[in-house]
């Protein structure tokens, strides 16, 4: 058993999850794997195990179906050996907001923003007694895109971005660490369950690269780590754009522009 702490990671069978545990694994880190495919799961563990004998359980979970979610927000509360949380499970979803049918909508949301929430409140409590702990949040730059068109999957990340923001203000003067991954495209197969061609995006990064940019951005402890921009400088605008209005809200009338002339 490793003397570091344990990694639990949703949607490890595959893609992102799956890279996330090998680079973990390869870190001498023992790892909690949960996914809703059981075979694979239980296929990469050996490899892993294999490969760098460190200790992996598995764990066979829809995050979308209540009891699951109990199971492991159970496992999150009780095993005091994870002291990291990596919120990757999510889907993509299919076509516009015109085409999508409202039942695989609240579906998207459950997955992408119910659980994560659910996930991290669990284990929040225990590391903040601690005094240490991690969670990894991957959001999307398409939440910062209503441009790229995808609105319930882009209105999701958003959520993620935020709710990773307020946690590290929340949660970083009590010991921990809280990241907002935002990738762009990235070959996983995300695309394809969500009806795209992967190879007809342009810019599609390779899933390793993104991996090993998003742990460069978590040993530096970055509150956003956005592994496919350039210039860092224009998140750094951004944020100092928004954190400007902030003080601006507190307003006992409407702006000027909003009232009737006289």
């Amino acid at each position: 058993m490793s003397d570091k702490p344990t990694i639990l990671i949703t949607g490890a069978s595959s893609g992102i999850g799956a890279t996330y545990a090998d680079r973990f694994a390869r870190r001498g880190h023992d790892l909690v794997l949960v996914a809703r495919n059981t075979a694979r799961l239980a296929t990469l563990a050996d490899q892993l195990r294999s490969k760098t004998g460190v200790a992996i359980d598995v764990l066979t979970a829809d995050l979308t179906v209540e009891a699951d979610l109990l199971r492991i927000e159970a496992r999150l509360r009780e095993d005091a050996r994870i002291g990291v949380l990596v919120n990757n499970a999510g889907a993509a979803g299919h076509g516009g907001f015109l085409d999508q049918d409202p039942a695989a909508a609240a579906a998207l949301v459950a997955l992408n923003v119910t659980a994560p929430t659910r996930l991290a409140s669990a284990v929040a409590p225990r590391f903040v007694q601690a005094g240490t702990g991690g969670i990894v949040n991957i959001a999307s730059v398409v939440g910062l895109a209503p441009e790229f068109g995808m609105t319930v999957y882009g209105a999701t990340k958003s959520y993620m971005l935020f709710l990773s923001q307020g946690l590290q203000r929340e949660l970083g003067p009590k010991g921990v660490y809280v990241q907002a991954v935002l990738p762009a495209a990235t070959r996983t197969e995300i695309w394809e369950r969500s009806g795209r061609d992967v190879n007809m995006l342009p810019g599609v990064m390779e899933v390793g690269e993104l991996v090993d940019a998003a742990l460069s951005g978590f040993d530096r402890r970055e509150d956003v780590t956005i592994p496919p921009l350039p210039d860092a400088g224009q998140w750094q605008i951004f944020e100092a754009a928004r954190l400007a209005m902030v003080p601006n809200f507190a307003q006992s009338h409407a702006a000027e522009r909003y009232r009737a002339s006289a």
